[in-house]
């Protein structure tokens, strides 16, 4: 009953102490009656009390017994802006602000012009909302919000939400690690609607816990929501529902001390009570921060023990480096066993650079956001895996990705050694000549040289000549038939076509040929700088400015043949002109 007494005793001090008038359709509750009538028998001795404690601490009301820090808190969250973010499950954000004008809303660029019936856009999350603070109470009656369009959240945990989907890919799977936070759960949910994935929610055990989310998930519209018995710390990494998690979402347990209202925001995210006792005076127990960062390093290493995952997203509303800074660095230097895969490092959250006063990036690329008259405090870490070293492509490899694009025309790779070994015995007994894939290889190889060397493709001298058949190919000394000598070898090369032609079931490349046109008739307003070019049969014409000419791109051309050497005058400049026409 020591709860009951609590809040009834604040609502009566609240009253001056005067009965509470009880209406005859209010459903009477004896226990209530009961403590009521108690505390109103006391009223003189009670008051007399409260008014012996306002002189001893001189306090003008009861507000300044609070700790000093407790009622800064206070005044922060009455200038607070209530954040709310646009469940696109159920509407899109066009038609959230249609309705907002409907609604007679206006929307403004800043939050600094926030007043009367206004909201804007956050800076770094589009679908968040901002509304000026005192209509907190008209927003959580508004229909939107009733029927769940628009979701009154801090923007933290919007911030943690936008993290996780810019570290998705369309089929990835999502492991959500502490189930408190319901709303940033069904916010994920909306911004991956159009994946594939699925998102999983640990340590759902009680069945009407089960019972509530899957009811709001529902008329959230989230389809893409797995609820697991099982707690985070007593999931198997091996579990085959899980081997498509490539993200998981880590918001654990923490001391709530960058929040300005605790007891909303316990509430709201389903804390813990128990902080309550502390965060009323001012400051958290040494004994209860350091259990808080024990479990959330627990939780956070075996996090790290998820082989398939990628990424790890860690997030708290705290101010104390014992829960933020100083997990992640201990995690990171930490060897826990059954460690598989590359180690993790600190990336920079992937959501739009912050430019906010409010918000100072750490050396460490931590996010780190400081209470103010704006925005609640938090903080946000991102770890990612480094890349896997042994991981690298091979020679072979590269080749192949090229063969099959194409881009060696239809070469083909060359096999492993031991394959080329087993291939010069086999073709030895055959063949007399370089095989078709060293052929094409080398031509491949000699027309990208060309490509880059055109003076030495100039000179007849260094023109492309077959090279000398390997060992795969030579021809035997000992074949009486074949009777030449090195220059007869020569010349025959020479006489050879240095193209081999492919066999009827390989592949053939077709090559690009010049093709000569006539030539085109040019505007006369065309700069100077565009030549024409002609056909091997015509003329060759000089071109050049007219003395009458101010300016590059008022000159007149004047062709002049080299029969006569009589030149014309220039037609107008909105004709065209051809030197000769077309036959």
């Amino acid at each position: 009953m020591t709860s009951l007494v609590v809040v009834m005793l604040f609502d009566f001090q609240y009253r001056k102490f005067q009965p509470r008038y009880v209406s005859n359709k209010e459903e009477v509750i004896d226990e209530v009656q009961e403590i009521e009538a108690l505390l109103d028998s006391y009223k003189t001795k009670l008051a007399a009390a409260l008014a012996k404690c306002r002189i001893k601490y001189a306090a003008p009301t009861i507000e300044y017994i609070l700790p000093e820090t407790v009622r800064k808190q206070e005044q922060r969250a009455s200038t607070l802006p209530v954040y709310a973010w646009i469940n696109t499950a159920k509407a899109s954000i066009t038609e959230v602000y249609n309705t907002l004008r409907q609604e007679g809303f206006t929307q403004i660029d800043s939050p600094s012009e926030l007043g009367a019936y206004t909201y804007c856009v956050d800076q770094h999350c589009q679908d968040l909302l901002i509304f000026p603070p005192h209509l907190k109470e008209e927003l959580g009656n508004m229909g939107m919000v009733v029927h769940n369009l628009l979701i009154l959240q801090d923007k933290s945990h919007s911030l943690a939400a936008h993290s996780v989907k810019a570290l998705l890919t369309e089929d990835n799977d999502v492991i959500v690690a502490n189930p408190y936070s319901v709303y940033t759960i069904a916010h994920i949910s909306a911004l991956t609607g159009q994946f594939s994935g699925n998102i999983y929610v640990c340590g759902v055990k009680s069945e009407s816990r089960e019972e509530e989310m899957l009811e709001l998930f529902g008329n959230m519209e989230c389809r893409n929501i797995k609820l697991l018995k099982e707690s985070f710390p007593d999931l198997d990494p091996s579990d085959i529902r899980l081997q498509k998690a490539k993200v998981i979402l880590l918001l654990p347990q923490c001391s709530g001390s960058g929040v300005s209202d605790p007891v909303e925001f316990i509430l709201q995210e389903h804390g813990d009570t128990a902080l309550l006792q502390d965060l009323s005076q001012g400051c958290i127990s040494t004994d209860r921060l350091n259990g808080l960062a024990k479990q959330q390093l627990s939780e956070l290493n075996h996090a790290m023990k998820f082989s398939k995952v990628q990424a790890i997203v860690y997030g708290t509303c705290s101010i104390y480096p014992e829960e933020n800074e100083n997990v992640i660095r201990q995690a990171l230097h930490l060897k826990s066993e059954g460690i598989k895969g590359p180690s993790y490092r600190i990336s920079a959250p992937l959501i739009p650079p912050c430019s906010s006063e409010d918000i100072e990036s750490a050396s460490d690329n931590f996010l780190k956001v400081e209470p103010s008259k704006t925005s609640n405090g938090c903080f946000l870490a991102v770890l990612t895996r480094e890349k896997d070293p042994t991981e690298s492509v091979s020679v072979s490899d590269v080749l192949a990705r090229a063969a099959s694009k194409g881009l060696l025309d239809g070469t083909g790779v060359p096999k492993s050694s031991k394959r080329e070994k087993k291939k010069a015995k086999a073709t030895h007994k055959t063949t007399l000549g370089p095989s078709v894939s060293e052929v094409k290889i080398n031509e491949f190889l000699n027309r990208e040289n060309n490509l880059f060397s055109p003076r030495i493709q100039q000179d007849p001298k260094n023109s492309y000549q077959m090279r000398k058949p390997t060992k795969l190919g030579a021809i035997p000394t000992n074949n009486k038939a074949v009777k030449t000598t090195n220059g007869q070898i020569s010349k025959m090369l020479e006489r050879q076509p240095t193209i081999v032609r492919p066999k009827p079931e390989e592949k053939i490349v077709l090559k690009p040929v010049q093709i000569m046109l006539p030539p085109v008739s040019i505007p006369l307003s065309m700069t100077p700088t565009i030549k024409m070019r002609s056909p091997v049969h015509y003329y060759h014409h000089r071109w050049h400015v007219g003395s009458r000419s101010t300016s590059a791109l008022q000159s007149s051309y004047i062709p002049t043949f080299p029969a006569t050497g009589r030149s014309k005058e220039a037609p107008p400049s909105t004709a065209f002109w051809n030197p000769k026409p077309w036959h």
